[in-house]
């Protein structure tokens, strides 16, 4: 072996040390989460919009079609969230999923995934700016045009996002988790007493078992349940900012589940069986016209909260991966503002609560929560696929993950856009974001 082969030799592994950019030498000291805040950041990132969305897809579904995908898409993400910590514990250098995919691909597959997972944060976080526009025109009843709304939503989030550590978003889980939990006592108190505000005097809610709804109704319910638990892009880059990930990041993603599928099918389930053919997307519509107002005023905490998590991953990235190579790590004010501008853009393009939701995981969501963990699962395992039934066993459960991903991308892609063509024919152009949630449709 040659001189020169030594050295390429020995610098290859100091790249990959237990310690990246954020706690190693000559990082900042970022790395200070303990378990605890690694739960509250990953319940800050998962439980918002998703759960605004779900007692719609029970009526669209029925009762028992609708918990089934709402337990089955759970389980099924939280299993890739178990290959992304494993893939993570043997490459502890990287920082974002980006650097995962580089690992596994390199270059030119390490571009794809930059550019498709910032396009989905910027999905997410123009879904946050128009449920803040629902919001604000729901209890202002319609003060301001929608686009305004969207703009104050996009520059609200933006204030939250300047802070750079995962810490702050982790500060932000409990306000999060209790406005939800407080805004759907609301709804469900609300409706225990008070029939839905357009029902008539001798309405009955009329509880469906299993409905009969055809293919692209369907496809895009569970599309808006999988949006619910796809928060797996921000994985990485909170177990970058653990003491110990390999001890503790297990312990926030197993009761993140735990408490993401109990809280979602109990919302659902209540909120649906109280008003019936009368449930709206997004879930607080359904209450009578006051207590909605002050459900979706209090549901501001995690509207706001969830556009942070998401914003802080995609500017993050940006700081680390595109600062660092123009030795400018410093400036953050105008990276952040030209990605909300591009929210506030976004957001006006699609401008319907369900239709964005649907779009966004049948693209980009669909790979960072299934596609791309499974993809890890055969470069760890390369060369062992068939050592015994277990391991066939998991085989065949990536390769169907991949193939659900592949579908979610083409026939998925094709019932989301379906739907948002047909939103548009049924609703005023000019006005709808403020139609479309009161009518419920």
């Amino acid at each position: 072996m040659s001189g020169n082969d030594e050295v390429d030799f020995k610098a290859a592994p100091h790249e990959e040390v237990a310690d990246n950019i954020f706690g190693g030498e000559g990082g900042e000291g970022f790395r200070n989460m303990g378990r605890w805040d690694t739960l509250f950041a990953l319940v800050t990132n998962q439980l918002g919009l998703g759960v605004l969305s779900l007692p719609s897809c029970l009526k669209i579904l029925g009762i028992v079609p609708g918990l089934v995908a709402i337990v089955s898409i759970g389980v099924l993400t939280w299993y890739s969230g178990i290959l992304l910590h494993k893939f993570y514990c043997k490459h502890p250098h990287v920082v974002n999923m980006v650097d995962m995919v580089a690992v596994m691909g390199g270059r030119r597959w390490e571009i794809v995934a930059a550019v498709g997972i910032l396009i989905q944060l910027l999905m997410t976080c123009a879904s946050s700016a128009i449920t803040l526009s629902v919001i604000l025109n729901t209890i202002s009843e319609h003060a301001m045009c929608t686009v305004g709304f969207i703009g104050v939503g996009a520059l609200i989030i933006w204030l939250f996002c300047l802070p750079r550590t995962v810490k702050f978003v982790s500060q932000s889980g409990v306000p999060c988790f209790l406005s939800i939990i407080i805004a759907s006592l609301i709804v469900i108190i609300s409706l225990g007493v008070k029939k839905p505000t357009k029902a008539p005097e001798d309405w009955k809610a009329d509880i469906v078992i299993a409905a009969s709804p055809d293919f692209k109704q369907v496809f895009n319910a569970c599309l808006r349940v999988f949006f619910a638990y796809a928060g797996n892009v921000a994985y990485c880059s909170y177990m970058a900012e653990m003491r110990d990930p390999a001890r503790d990041f297990s312990f926030g993603l197993s009761w993140l589940f735990v408490v993401s599928i109990a809280v979602y099918s109990t919302v659902a389930i209540a909120i649906y069986c109280l008003a019936g053919e009368f449930t709206t997307s997004p879930a607080l519509g359904s209450a009578p016209i006051i207590y909605a107002k002050g459900a979706y005023g209090v549901i501001i905490p995690a509207v706001l909260t969830t556009g942070l998590a998401n914003g802080h991953i995609g500017i993050k990235y940006i700081y680390i991966s595109v600062m660092r190579k123009l030795k400018a790590t410093n400036e953050i004010t105008s990276s952040t503002l030209r990605s909300w501008a591009l929210c506030f853009i976004l957001s006006n393009a699609i401008p319907i609560f369900d239709s964005i939701l649907a779009i966004s995981s049948c693209t980009t969501y669909a790979w960072t929560a299934w596609g791309i963990s499974a993809c890890f699962w055969f470069h760890m395992n390369k060369g062992s696929y068939f050592v015994d039934w277990k391991q066939m066993a998991f085989f065949a459960l990536n390769v169907g993950l991949i193939g659900l991903t592949l579908f979610m991308n083409s026939v998925g892609l094709w019932s989301a856009i379906s739907e948002l063509l047909d939103s548009f024919k049924s609703v005023s152009k000019s006005i709808p974001a403020e139609s479309r949630p009161a009518a419920g449709t």
